[in-house]
């Protein structure tokens, strides 16, 4: 699975990790996000993600 970096603030989100914090399991896809979900750094939407 790719990660992706929020290109306002460098934040990287590693599916293998996902993002429990705000209820995102390890193993989750960006593409498997939810569209409510937000950068937990900045705040930034997904919108604002490129793939690395």
């Amino acid at each position: 699975m790719d990660s992706y970096r929020c290109t306002l603030c460098g934040y990287v989100y590693f599916p293998a990790i996902g993002d429990t914090d705000h209820g995102v399991k390890p193993g989750t896809a960006f593409d498997d996000l939810p569209e409510t979900w937000k950068c937990p750094r900045c705040g930034a939407p997904k919108s604002r993600f490129k793939k690395v």
